[in-house]
This record gives C-alpha cells, sequence and structure tokens, in this order.
C-alpha cells in the first residue's frame, strides 16, 4: 500500500493507523497548493479531490476520505482491536465518533485556518467548536479512549485534530480529559513513529 499525506494533516491518522496494524507500505507527501508529489507525480491523477489522505491498495484501487481509509485499515487487522468488531454497539459507536470528529472537529478547526475568514466568523465558529470540545472532553472523562479499553482508529483522528488547536489560538489545557488523551495517544510508539516520519518530532 502507498499512502499519500501532508505532513501533520488529517493523513496523520492514517498513518498512524498503517503503522500500529503493521502493514507494508510507502509513503510519498503531497504540495497541496500545486497538486504535486514528492517524486513530482500529478496528485490529480491520483485523486482528483485534490486532498489528503489518499490510499493506494496493492491491487491498484485507490481510496479516499480519511474515515473510510481509517475504517478500512481496521477492519484489515480485525485481530489489533483498532475497531471493534463490526455488527456490534461499539462499532456503531466508533462510526458515530468518526463521523463526529470529522464533521464537528475537523471541518472546524481547518476553517480557522482560512487567512479571509472574517476575525468576527472565526469567533463564533471557536465558540461552537468549544462546546463540540466540551462534549469530547466530557466523555473521555468516564473512559481513557473514545471506545473500548483500548486505542482505535477513532482515538488516532482525534489526536491529529486536537494538535492543531494550539495553531489557531486554542489552548487544549482549558480540556483536561482531552488534553490527557492527546498525552496518551502521543506516547505510542505507533504515533511517535509516524511523528518522526513525517519531521513533526
Amino acid at each position: 500500500m502507498k499512502l499519500y499525506y501532508k505532513a501533520g494533516a488529517c493523513s496523520l491518522a492514517s498513518h498512524i493507523a498503517l503503522i500500529e496494524a503493521g502493514f507494508d507500505f510507502t509513503v510519498e507527501a503531497v504540495d497541496l497548493a500545486t497538486k504535486k508529489t514528492d517524486g513530482g507525480a500529478d496528485f490529480l491523477a491520483i485523486n482528483p479531490k485534490g486532498y489528503i489522505p489518499a490510499l493506494v491498495l496493492d491491487d491498484g484501487q485507490v481510496l479516499t476520505e480519511g474515515v473510510a481509509i481509517l475504517l478500512y485499515l481496521a477492519s484489515q487487522a480485525p485481530d489489533l482491536s483498532l475497531a471493534p468488531a463490526e455488527g456490534t454497539a461499539d462499532h456503531i459507536r466508533l462510526v458515530e465518533w468518526l463521523v463526529f470528529i470529522a464533521t464537528e472537529l475537523h471541518k472546524a478547526t481547518a476553517g480557522l485556518f482560512n487567512p479571509a475568514l472574517p476575525a468576527e466568523a472565526k469567533e463564533i465558529s471557536k465558540a461552537t467548536l468549544r462546546r463540540r470540545l466540551d462534549f469530547t472532553d466530557q466523555a473521555l472523562v468516564k473512559s481513557s479512549y473514545l471506545v473500548g479499553v483500548t486505542p482505535t482508529v477513532a482515538d488516532f483522528y482525534l489526536f491529529t485534530v486536537v494538535s492543531w488547536l494550539p495553531r489557531v489560538g486554542i489552548d487544549v489545557s482549558d480540556w483536561p480529559s482531552l488534553a490527557a488523551h492527546s498525552v496518551r495517544i502521543a506516547a505510542l510508539p505507533s504515533v511517535q513513529e509516524a511523528l518522526k516520519a513525517e519531521k513533526l518530532l
């Protein structure tokens, strides 16, 4: 498999999952401004959507959308508990969290990087995001991880999005359980390896 990524972006969650599951894979960075890969390829020919992550499977198929990739990777390593078994209540909870992170946390935080967004609009977005972070923090008061007793792909995704908060002027220490979760996930060997590979450490 081959993962197309941008350092520190949402593709980091997929990178962590690939390492955690022990898959044989390679990575290639993408310049999202030029739509060129580090190897000089036209990224739009690989993923016409023009954004990361994109995962090329061994049979040549290309998967896009972070949630889909994370669920696929978890399904290919069922013994590693990267996701609860399909058909269980916990698996539905995992999907619920992945969708929440993607739509309520990822999109909201990413939008704050837009320099064209007026200051007033940013403050409104931050207020909404803070309420979503309040909810997430409360969930983590009760459990070390989002679903079950071991880290899942949802935890990798949450860790990735939370890592962006300081860059948009939001202090994660306002949410102690969420901050502790990030420290816990950051300490995993797979996370350390991915961060080093993307030159984030």
